[in-house]
């Protein structure tokens, strides 16, 4: 398929692609009115753009406000023009890049996370969202650890199940001991998995983040 053929591929069959990587996302999904959903429609159109004319195309990304390393994730379900897009996406002074984890943050857990056989979550405590993962979490829910990134837990949590992980959070958040509980959580295809839960405090100046570790029962 030469260029030209693929670019028109690409536009015709868009409602198709997107709803395969949800479909593989799962919860991490973006949502369509998201930072990342706009990303990935302008990743496509400069990708048709550069097929149909043969040349490298400039990506468009003045205004956007995205976490790099979720949108290399997302942009990974995509052809192999992801690797240059998200070097300009970077490098671009008119991207306004969302505020990652605190380095503090990063550096008192960056070093247990991958070595961590059980899913691991770092999550806000206040509105639990992801703030970093472990691949083991990654293979447990059925997406890339960086396509989890951002995302609302909750997304993975069954709804008769929210109220009582917000009682753990909460819970968590108002004393110093490790809570453990036993719940369910949802891979990307919506499959039960019933997991043991211990949940840790870790306070920053910024935000209290709530360190969860949890293994399929």
């Amino acid at each position: 398929m030469v260029g030209p053929q693929l670019a028109t591929f690409l536009i015709r069959n868009r409602a198709q692609i997107d709803a395969r990587m949800n479909a593989q996302l799962g919860g991490a999904a973006p949502d369509p009115a998201s930072a990342e959903a706009e990303l990935l429609r302008r990743f496509r159109s400069c990708a048709a753009a550069a097929l149909a004319s043969g040349r490298p195309a400039e990506p468009a990304l003045e205004g956007l406000r995205v976490h790099d390393r979720r949108a290399s994730a997302l942009l990974d379900g995509w052809i192999g023009l992801q690797q240059a897009f998200v070097a300009r996406l970077r490098q671009s002074t008119g991207v306004r890049r969302a505020k990652g984890a605190p380095r503090a943050t990063r550096r008192a857990v960056s070093a247990a996370i991958d070595r961590v056989a059980d899913g691991f979550l770092a999550l806000d405590a206040n509105s639990a969202q992801i703030v970093d993962a472990n691949p083991a979490a990654g293979a447990l829910l059925g997406v890339a650890r960086d396509a989890l990134l951002g995302v609302d837990a909750m997304a993975f949590v069954p709804s008769a199940r929210q109220a009582s992980w917000w009682t753990e959070l909460e819970a968590m958040t108002e004393g110093c001991e490790p809570r453990r509980f036993e719940s369910t959580l949802l891979d990307n295809r919506g499959r039960e998995i019933a997991v043991t839960c211990s949940v840790t405090r870790f306070a920053t100046r910024e935000r209290t983040l709530a360190l969860v570790l949890a293994r399929p029962l």
